[in-house]
Parts: structure tokens; sequence; C-alpha cells
């Protein structure tokens, strides 16, 4: 029921709307009508109509018809008093005027606003013989529609005053310079209470102006002083119909303006004055100065029915002072700035009307002198413009207080307060967050701070070659501003920002210094006990280092990097960075290679989780035997041996399910993970656990060197733990020396790269080294001492090793003799000549034999070219 209810009030709403709207819409109010001129005395204070906010009981009212010499139809002016819709006025409260007489032509109508009077009406009707009593008796027989046609016209008149101020504004700014209308627009709506579609300003600028006067209708906002049907239709119980009509074509397609609605309901109350003798056209009043200029939506007529113009007065009522305020109280405004804008909002009369005149700004000088400056309101600029030249000589203080007073009407107005501050030199910073934000190749906003922002007229920046350029900035608090640099072309080095101030003689600098390309810094994240933490970002290289909670920190010498966005810093004091507590809210400061300061955040972490390496076996291959190499450190680990060791839990107390074990070797090129759900890994008990790695399974054959562990709990790491150190053994087959012992025997087998040097003694003297790739079978090698022959594996070459293989005895040669022979000349010359003497021919006629091979030196076999190096076939199996 109430649905439906609602629904038939929503349709006879619709239809009067309707149908008023398609009266009113062809007929716009854009007809020239006559002007009338109106002054207003109020005690020894007169005032142009355009200044009169409200009448009062007792005001004059002067009154006369501007009429051409040239008009020839006679129009009675009539003066009419209302007080209220149920109260018919008086017939003394009508007052003629024949304005085609030359008294009423000349001094036109003065007229007092009699006591209880409401409304005033002024009436423009063509002579006819009972023109003046058949309007009294229209008006006083109905005078309800009489005052709500009072009403609107005064709210449609200053509605259309607010839309006319915008609309001009739009067309000169978009004449002089279209580009100002981006920051301008918004200004306007602020200080007229106009809707300004922002999708305009987002099209392109020669688009803006066309759009911005789109739907002027729609584009008036309420302005909270008069009074009109929207009152009635956004408020109370009526509120949902307002609503639902608002969705009509009729209002403007979703806006429901004040206008709209005071030009619909005037064009429905004129409508049903229409008779055969008179039809009422609404006029609205443009007021300029003393004149009102008429403005007609339909054209008058002389014949039947005769049209009378009616036009309103502003109402007889109690003073409504404007409620003005600051946009933002705290903002501290310039007082040396020449025309220096205050802005202001929250009414918008007091920028489309003269009520509120002979408007200044009271400021009180150092000794208390009164200074009134002239002030202005200026819709384009959102607020008052005050002229301060009258203050260059003043004595002012650093700190001012100015207050708006002036008149609004015939009542006295005392608008908001500004504070305003003196220029003076002072001291400009970056803030700290900034200071290392100066990055050249690209334009940058830092924030440039002093004691009071509020004078400075002009910033330039001058680069590392004394260029000058234009810098963008704004206000963003009293003592900060948002500057924005134009460093796309600028060089890393010290720049200046020269700063201008209104009524200073000389500018200020601003030493900064501009840097390349800005380290990105993300987190610095230590776990609780480490003595070291990891850094994570990019540009790692620049950092210099990192200080957190008084402990320093540096890049590692050999700092392990996970890919390339991290970076372990070492502590300098590892004992009292051991000492930090968990904490996930902390501040670190980083210190880059050229001076920076960077902040960012750290944290400090649970403590990593930890073992105890209890113990460690290895368990050789069947064919390990065929390397014959007897390894001499047990922490050697041959890469086909299986490794199990032993580890206790420290923290946490106890293994989870979930724990693993990471195996890597030293640059973590090559890494295993050993779980229990992969058979790595064998829990003991809760807290003890046995893993188990098979490093050519794991790795391949390319792996070798130190070997280190650590385990993962919930995801995070622990500590690296030596292991064992990897490494791959040759596969000797057999070592075959010759009788002498200078010359070098002849070791055999496979993957013989792997050795890196040889030797015949247990100290590791005179030994022989195989150079990187060899890929040959055979080495010639020294002569073992005491039966054995030691060997360092390239994978561990701090660790001396043995061969097991005996030496096979061969049989001395006449050759290896006369090589031995030469070998002796070349190191020994004094055997050599020894040995010539000896091949003299004897007295009896005979050679000297050669001595035995047995007693020469032995030679390097591999780094001399009297024993070159012979490579043979692989032996073939059986």
């Amino acid at each position: 029921m109430v649905s439906g209810t609602r629904s038939l009030l929503l349709a006879g709403a619709m239809a009067i709307l309707g149908a008023v709207c398609a009266h009113a819409d062809p007929a716009p109010f854009d007809l020239a009508g006559p002007i009338l001129e109106v002054k207003v005395t109020r005690g020894a204070m007169s005032l142009p109509i355009s200044e009169v906010p409200n009448l009062a009981v007792g005001d004059r009212l002067w009154i006369r018809a501007d009429l051409p010499e040239t008009q020839s139809a006679h129009y009675l002016l009539v003066a009419a008093f209302l007080r209220g819709a149920t109260n018919p006025p008086p017939e003394n409260w009508f007052f003629r005027c024949e304005t085609w007489r030359a008294k009423c032509a000349r001094d036109g109508l003065n007229v007092t606003v009699p006591k209880n009077a409401q409304q005033v009406l002024l009436f423009l009707a063509p002579e006819t013989g009972g023109d003046f009593k058949t309007l009294m008796s229209a008006v006083r027989g109905r005078p309800g529609a009489f005052v709500r046609a009072s009403q609107d016209l005064n709210q449609a008149t200053l509605d259309r005053a607010r839309l006319e101020i915008y609309l001009a504004a739009i067309r000169a700014i978009n004449r002089a310079d279209p580009a100002k209308l981006k920051d301008t627009a918004p200004l306007l709506a602020r200080s007229l209470a106009i809707k300004v579609d922002e999708k305009c300003l987002e099209k392109d600028p020669a688009l803006w102006a066309p759009c911005l006067m789109q739907g002027q209708n729609s584009l008036i906002l309420d302005d909270g002083h008069s009074t009109s049907i929207v009152e009635a239709l956004t408020s109370g119980p009526a509120s949902d119909l307002a609503m639902e009509a608002s969705f009509t074509p009729q209002l403007s397609y979703g806006y429901y303006s004040p206008y709209v609605a005071s030009v619909l309901d005037i064009a429905r109350i004129m409508d049903s004055f229409h008779t055969a003798q008179y039809q009422y056209i609404p006029a609205l009043a443009a007021p300029h100065a003393e004149q009102l200029a008429l403005v007609l939506n339909t054209p008058p007529s002389f014949h039947n029915p005769k049209s009378v113009l009616v036009a309103a007065l502003p109402a007889v009522e109690e003073p409504q002072l404007p409620p003005l305020h600051a946009v933002n109280p705290k903002n501290v405004y310039c007082a040396r700035k020449k025309l220096l804008a205050l802005p202001v909002e929250g009414a918008p009369l007091v920028f489309s009307t003269g009520y509120a005149h002979d408007m200044t700004l009271t400021v009180t000088t150092n000794d208390g002198t009164l200074i009134r400056l002239p002030a202005k309101a200026a819709s384009e600029a959102g607020g008052f413009l005050i002229d301060t030249s009258s203050l260059s000589t003043a004595n002012l203080g650093d700190r001012i207080r100015g207050s708006l007073h002036g008149h609004w009407g015939f009542e006295e107005y005392d608008g908001p307060a500004f504070d305003l501050v003196n220029v003076r030199a002072q001291s400009w910073e970056l803030a700290p967050k900034d200071a290392a934000a100066l990055i050249v190749g690209a334009e940058d906003n830092v924030h440039l701070q002093a004691a009071s922002v509020s004078c400075v007229n002009n910033i330039m920046l001058m680069d590392a070659d004394g260029k000058a350029l234009k810098v963008e900035w704004s206000a963003v608090k009293p003592n900060e501003l948002d500057v924005k640099l134009p460093l796309q072309t600028a060089k890393p080095g010290p720049i200046k920002l020269v700063v201008t101030q209104y009524g200073a003689s000389e500018s200020q600098a601003v030493e900064l210094q501009a840097f390349s390309e800005a380290t990105h810094l993300e987190h610095f994240t230590i776990h609780a006990g480490d003595a070291q933490g990891v850094l994570t970002g990019s540009r790692l290289g620049e950092v210099a280092s990192l200080t957190l909670a008084g402990v320093v920190f540096v890049p590692a010498s050999i700092a392990p990097v996970q890919g390339n966005n991290s970076v372990v810093l070492l502590a300098q004091d590892g004992k009292i960075a051991a000492s930090l507590k968990e904490s996930q809210a902390l501040r670190a400061k980083v210190t880059l290679q050229d001076g920076r300061v960077v902040e960012l955040n750290a944290s400090v972490d649970a403590p990593r989780p930890s073992v105890v390496l209890i113990g460690k076996s290895m368990q050789q291959s069947p064919t390990s035997g065929d390397s014959n190499v007897q390894l001499a450190n047990e922490d050697e680990l041959p890469e086909d041996a299986k490794l199990t060791f032993s580890v206790r839990a420290l923290l946490p107390r106890t293994f989870a399910h979930d724990e693993r074990f990471e195996v890597a070797t030293a640059d973590e090129s090559f890494a295993t993970v050993l779980s229990l759900s992969n058979g790595g890994i064998t829990l003991q008990n809760a807290n003890v656990a046995l893993a188990t790695l098979d490093p050519a399974k794991a790795f391949g054959s390319s792996a070798f060197g130190p070997l280190r562990f650590r385990v993962v709990a919930n995801g995070v790491s622990g500590e690296w733990q030596p292991l064992a150190t990897l490494v791959r053994l040759p596969s000797l087959k057999d070592l075959k020396c010759p009788a002498t012992p200078e010359l070098a025997c002849k070791l055999t087998g496979s993957n013989l790269y792997l050795i890196e040097s040889v030797s015949g003694e247990a100290q590791f003297g005179h030994a022989v080294h195989v150079p990187d790739g060899f890929p040959g079978y055979t080495l010639p090698v020294p002569h073992p001492v005491n039966g054995q022959l030691y060997m360092k594996l390239r994978d561990d070459p701090s660790v001396i090793d043995r061969i097991t293989l005996g030496a096979q005895q061969l049989p001395p040669s006449a050759d290896a003799a006369d090589r031995a022979v030469v070998r002796q000349a070349a190191t020994h010359p004094e055997s050599s000549a020894a040995a010539d003497s000896a091949a003299q021919p004897s007295p009896n006629g005979g050679a000297t034999q050669n001595p035995p091979a047995e007693s020469l030196p032995l030679q390097n076999p591999i780094a001399r070219p009297v024993e070159p190096l012979h490579t043979e076939p692989a032996p073939q199996p059986m």
C-alpha cells in the first residue's frame, strides 16, 4: 500500500514537473526587459539595491523605471508589500507610479517598508482603465501564490547570478589562457558552489571550456542562504520522492538544481494567474549598482491578455550574515606578497553579489597601529585578494594576525581571521628522508623545509655546470615545500637551489648534492645470536656500512650473494651483534660509498635452528681399492664413497618431521637436500638424527672441494657447518721404475688430471707437477724414496696422500745410460768434462767406458724436453 501510494505521488510529481518543464525549458530567461533603479536608505545610510541582501521595517525605498525616451507603451509601476501566505495585505500597502508622467519619470516612487511586511513585489502593468485595482485584487485574493513567487524569484535571481559569474569567468580564462582552466575551475566551483564535472579536465584542453559550461541549469548548488522548493523536496518525508525525481531527463539527468526548481515553480505559479485580461510574466532582476536589469523568458503582450511584469525585491527579514570561513585555518600567508590571496568558502553570495562590500583586511603593526588593506572577493582566485602595498614601509613583526571586516548590506560584518608572516632570512634544508633522494637522470621530488615557507616567490635550480633551471614547487605545510627538480640531464655533483622571497632584498642559496642512480634497499634481516645479517635490494655494491641499534655492519669480504639482490653484512663487534633481541620493527641506517645515508626497515628474527655434529663415517665403494691411493686425512671423502654423519638438535631441542639438511659445496654450485621423506635422514630419537650422503648420486662427477651442511626448520636456515672435503681419485694401475734412480719412473692409470703433483719423499720435496687438463694415461714420476710415492690431489692440495702401488724394477739399458750422460752433462758440467776425458784414447789405445746410469741425478721428466712426455693408449679391459 505504501509502495503504491508512493508510486502515485511520484507519478503525479513527475507529471507536474514534466508539464512545467516542457513549458519552461523552451523559454530561458534571455529576453532583455526594462531597467528599474532602486536605492535603499536605512537611517542615514543609503545603499544601491545591489548591496542590499534584505530589507527591514522602516527602510525607505526609492524606485524609478528607467525607460527609454522612445517608450510608447505606458507602464504602471506598482510596489506591493506582502505579509505572508495566509494574511492578505491591506490596500494601503500598494503604491502606484505612472511612468509616462513627468513627475514619476523624474522623481520615481518613494515608499517606506511598513510594519509586519515580509515581501516586496514590483509590477510593471500596461495602462488600462482598471489596471491598478485589478492587480491589487489579484494579489490580495491569492497572497500565498505571490509570496511563493517572491521567494522563488529571489532564489532564481541569486542562482542565476552565480551561474553568470561562473560562465563569464570560464569564457574570460579560455580567451586569455586556456591552460589555467585546470587550476581555476576547481576554485570557481568552490567559491560559487557550482558543480564542475572533473571528467571535463581529463579531455583535450581545447574541450575544457565547452564541457565545463554544459548543462548550465544543473550546475548550481544550494547557496546555503535562500530558501526554495528544493528544501521541501530534499528533506523530510518527501526526500525519497525528490531523489527518484532527480533521475528524470527533465531534471538534468541526475542532478537536482535549486535554479531549476525555482524556475519550474515560478512558471507554475505565473501560469495559474492567466486570465482573459492579464498574463503575469516573471522577471529576474540582475542587479548592477542601483539598477535592476529585468530579464524575461516570455515576450510581453500588449493585446489581451496583456502582460504584467513581476519582479521581486529582497525579503523583509532579519539579516543572515554569510557563514564564510577560511579553507584551511592553519595555513600561514605572506604579508609581503603584493597581491595576497586568502582562500575562503561557505558563502557563494559573497562572490556573486555585492552584498559584501567595503571589505578590508585589518592588521596591527608592532606599535599598535591598525592598517586596513582593501579586500576584493575574487571567485577565480578562490577567496579574497588583498592589496598589501601599504605594508611595504610598515613596522611589522615576524607574525601578524589579520581579519576580514566590512559590511553585509547595512550590517557590520566580521569575517574569518588569518595568520600572516613577515619575510625574513632563514635557514633552508632538505627533509631528512630526502637527503639522499637527489638522483640524476629523472625528475625528482624533494621537500624543502624552513621556519616558514609562505613568502617564497620563486625557486631556481643551478646545476653542476652553473645552468639555471626553472623549478616547480608548492607549499604542503606551513614549514615545508614540495619541490620538483628537473634532474633529467643533470650530472652527479653539487647543485644549488636559489630561493627568492617576497619583500626580501636578496635570495638565499641552498647547497645540495646530486647523486647517480640510487641504490634500492629493501630490508635488513639478522637472526638473534648471529654476527651477520642479509641486506636485500639492488646495486648493493655501493653499500659501505649499515648501523642497527648501535651495531655497525660491513659487507663481508667474500659475501655469499643469493641471486643479485642480497649481500651478507658482518658485524664489526660480533658479541654485541649476538646480543640483539628479537624484534620485528626496527630502522637501520645504510651509509653508501658516496656518503649518502638511507634509512630502511630491519628486523631481528628468531634465532636460527642449530645442530651439533656428533660423528661421521665413510663407507668405501667396492671399487675404491682400484685407485691405489691411501687418503691421509679422515675429512677427505671420495666421490664414490658414502658418508654417514650424526647430529644432535640444539635449537629447537627436537627435530620436526619436515626438518631437512642441506649439503653443498662452498660456493653452493652443487647442493642436495636430505630429509625424512627422501630417506636421507633417519631419526634415532627426537633429538638425534643420522644422515646419509651419496656424493656421486647427489652431485655427479664435477663436484669437489669442501662440503658443508646446515639444518633448515620452518623455512629458516641455520648456519653452515663444515662436513668433509669431497675428492675425486685417479685410478692408478702400475708403477714402473728403471734401475737407475736418477731416471723417472712411469705411472700408468686413468683420470691422471686429478693429480696435482707427485713426489718421492714424505716431506714432498722435488715434486713433479701435473699440467692442467692432462689427458694422458702415463706420467713420468720421481723415483720412490724408501719404496713409497706421495701425491697431492687437485681437489685437496693441502693434504699429502700416499700411493700404494709397488714399483716394478726395470733392467738397465744402454739407451737409458746414454740419456743419463746427457742429463749429467746439462746439470753438472764438471761431470761432463770428466766423462769426455775418460772417453779419450788411453795410452794403450783403448777408450774409457761410460759410467753406470745409476750415478746420474734424476731430473723433472715432465718439465725438461730431453725426456719428452709420451701418452699411451688406455689399457684395454681383459
